[in-house]
């Protein structure tokens, strides 16, 4: 796993087919990224980790399949330019990656192989990165008022750990459960989750 069309940990996209960007108008968008606060933060506190953010650890690619980044340790982050079109979403999986990064930083002996890291890490992506905000929600067809978040975040944790070849099904869903209270809870490096 480890070229652009499938990083160790990636965002997914409910998508109908290619209707991206250009790798230099992503790259762009990318740039434009490093603006939103959310992004700035994380990049400073792994800095602050002793983790560098070099020039090139955020790169849009073009990716094979429908997901819309990913982060591969040692490698960065990268953008799928070809299943993104507008900046907000660029900005979402900016943030999703970095908190993976920032967990791979802060965490010396993450190991992506084992199903309850990965899912941890998952599970903090998805509630610190406002990925299963309502509206988001509501605009993939998810629409319910109570709950919506947790149960967002628990289908969305199960698609990356089910294309994780050292996690069964069955292993990914009760790695999930194992860890969700502690994960969920842990907002670090924010005080709470934004």
């Amino acid at each position: 796993m480890e070229d652009a069309a499938s990083p160790n940990s990636g965002s997914d996209l409910n998508l109908g087919g290619n209707r991206g960007r250009s790798i230099e108008e992503c790259q762009d968008m990318i740039q434009r990224s490093f603006r939103n606060p959310i992004v700035k933060f994380l990049m400073e506190q792994m800095e602050k980790s002793g983790c560098r953010v070099g020039d090139n650890f955020v790169k849009a690619v073009v990716c094979t399949g429908p997901v819309a980044g990913g982060y591969t340790k040692g490698r960065g982050i990268t953008v799928c330019s070809n299943y993104l079109t507008i900046q907000d979403e660029v900005n979402q999986v900016v943030i999703h990656e970095l908190i993976h990064a920032y967990d791979e930083c802060r965490a010396k002996n993450l190991d992506w192989t084992n199903c309850a890291h990965h899912a941890c890490s998952e599970i903090r992506a998805g509630h610190l990165s406002g990925d299963c905000h309502f509206k988001r929600e509501l605009l993939r067809g998810f629409i319910k008022l109570r709950g919506h978040e947790q149960e967002c975040i628990k289908r969305r944790v199960l698609k990356p750990l089910h294309g994780n070849p050292y996690c069964s099904e069955v292993a990914a869903k009760d790695a999930m459960e194992a860890v969700w209270d502690t994960c969920y809870n842990d907002t670090k490096p924010f005080d709470r989750a934004p």
